[in-house]
């Protein structure tokens, strides 16, 4: 079978599975089988009437003509002509889902020299990525730039790395993202301060969210392998090394610190009375 042409209805709107189009709208469907069928049955009258047939043959020659051809004739030709019409409420609605902007957290390695920072941001909005948020991290070899972008529904993950390519950037990283990227990293080890200062024992749970980052057993730790930086371990007095890791995502020098402090105010409050209220 002939694959549809790219721009088309089909293309767009085939589905992937069965490769069959939505069903158009009710009202449109009535009336592109009303333009198609009005032609056929004035014709087949036409036809029929002038015939000396008696009058209950016309009626069934009329009946089983007119409905032949609905169904042969005037219903595919309609889908076929009139498909883009048909379906232009779905296309049009299929198109703004494609221009909206979906949330991508990136990272990419800077030398940390100036000039650097801008033209990656240059080449980020070439493609019509907005920057929403950027933090900046120092490591070894430069500066690791982390970006929250907004950038155009019909953008993927391979034109953002070309993009952080083309500007400079080293060891990049893409990832979907949603809305809640756009609180800091700070907002939320305050958050997550809270909730431990409130239950110590929490503290594993509290700095997986703030990482996102899956907590590995004891057993998981001695056997896994993991990339460079994708491992973070953090010591506690009650529950021992505690590990986590994110695969493909490094963690930040920045990320490890919180997660450090955090493990110092478990343990701290985990050694103190709780406090009471005079009465």
């Amino acid at each position: 079978m002939k694959p549809p042409e790219r721009n088309t209805p089909s293309a767009e709107l085939s589905c992937e599975v069965c490769g069959l189009m939505p069903e158009p709208p009710k009202a449109r469907l009535t009336l592109a089988n009303v333009a198609v069928m009005l032609p056929i049955e004035l014709l087949v009258h036409a036809l029929v009437v002038e015939t000396h047939l008696p009058y209950l043959a016309k009626v069934l020659v009329l009946t089983l003509t007119a409905t032949v051809l609905v169904i042969w004739v005037a219903e595919p030709s309609a889908a076929r002509m009139l498909r883009g019409w048909l379906h232009a409420p779905a296309l049009s609605q299929r198109r703004k889902l494609g221009a909206a902007p979906a949330l991508w957290r990136a990272r990419t390695v800077l030398r940390d020299e100036p000039g650097y920072l801008q033209k990656v941001t240059q080449a980020l909005a070439r493609t019509g990525a907005n920057i929403l948020s950027i933090h900046v991290h120092p490591v070894a070899d430069g500066v690791l730039d982390e970006f929250v972008l907004s950038a155009p529904g019909y953008l993927g993950e391979r034109a953002l790395l070309e993009a952080l390519h083309d500007g400079g950037g080293t060891r990049s990283h893409v990832w979907p993202t949603t809305a809640l990227a756009m609180a800091d990293g700070q907002t939320r080890a305050l958050s997550l301060a809270a909730r431990i200062a409130d239950a110590p024992d929490e503290l594993p749970l509290a700095v997986a969210e703030l990482l996102r980052a899956r907590i590995l057993t004891p057993a998981e730790a001695a056997l896994e392998k993991h990339e460079a930086g994708t491992r973070l371990k953090i010591p506690t007095a009650w529950h021992g090394p505690i590990t986590f890791v994110r695969p493909g995502e490094p963690f930040t020098p920045a990320e490890s610190a919180r997660a450090h402090r955090l493990a110092e105010l478990a343990e701290i409050l985990s050694h103190q009375p709780a406090a009471g209220f005079p009465k």
